[in-house]
């Protein structure tokens, strides 16, 4: 982490920007979001709350940035794993998908409070921004995967978004939370055992083949 108290220059600008969504990311890892605030980030950084307002107004505006991060990374590894000539056949296709769904929970985390929260707080240019990027790269990643298996854009982006929100709602789902498990217990609830991966891979190939065979 930065040792200096006052970001003078860019590069120390930004370098405590990236200290604060680091800071934010690992609380988000062992705490509820509402229980998150700008003071309990400030400490977490070495800032006062008045220096921190200097890059984010909102505890939400640091949460769209830590969002688009991920997302990047997430895409970043499906490009790097379907490469143009990978000739995978949908069920090997389908096995790859859910291991990077798998390795990239921490998107489908933030992507579960996206639309209904993070949303809602933050400036419309900040918002603006993370949007336009989304689209661009979501567009790009999509028409890839519909170049290697020779659907149309429309379809390869309706696949694309179908596994997506699919893999935000189950994680969502089995991820552990201490309140729902201590509802389930107290009613005698025990849910079916989901295995998050293997879903992703059957609904991955649910999704090819529906599209590839329609």
């Amino acid at each position: 982490m930065a040792d200096f108290k006052r970001a003078r220059s860019e590069e120390q600008k930004s370098r405590r920007t990236e200290d604060i969504k680091n800071v934010v990311d690992s609380l988000f890892k062992t705490m509820p979001y509402h229980e998150i605030t700008l003071t309990n980030i400030a400490e977490g950084v070495g800032l006062t709350r008045v220096n921190l307002y200097s890059y984010f107004s909102t505890k939400e505006e640091i949460f769209l940035e830590l969002c688009a991060d991920k997302r990047d990374h997430y895409y970043d590894a499906l490009i790097t794993a379907f490469p143009e000539d990978c000739g995978y056949s949908t069920d090997v296709m389908s096995e790859v998908w859910a291991g990077i769904l798998n390795a990239h929970k921490d998107y489908l985390m933030y992507s579960d409070i996206l639309h209904t929260i993070i949303e809602t707080n933050v400036s419309v240019e900040r918002l603006a921004a993370y949007k336009k990027r989304f689209y661009e790269k979501t567009y790009g990643v999509s028409s890839h995967f519909g170049n290697l298996i020779g659907l149309s854009e429309k379809d390869a982006y309706e696949i694309f978004i179908n596994i997506h929100y699919h893999a935000v709602g189950i994680y969502g789902i089995i991820r552990w939370n201490p309140l729902v498990s201590e509802a389930l217990a107290k009613e005698n609830i025990t849910p079916p055992i989901t295995e998050f991966r293997e879903n992703m891979k059957k609904f991955i190939n649910m999704n090819l083949s529906y599209y590839l065979n329609s």
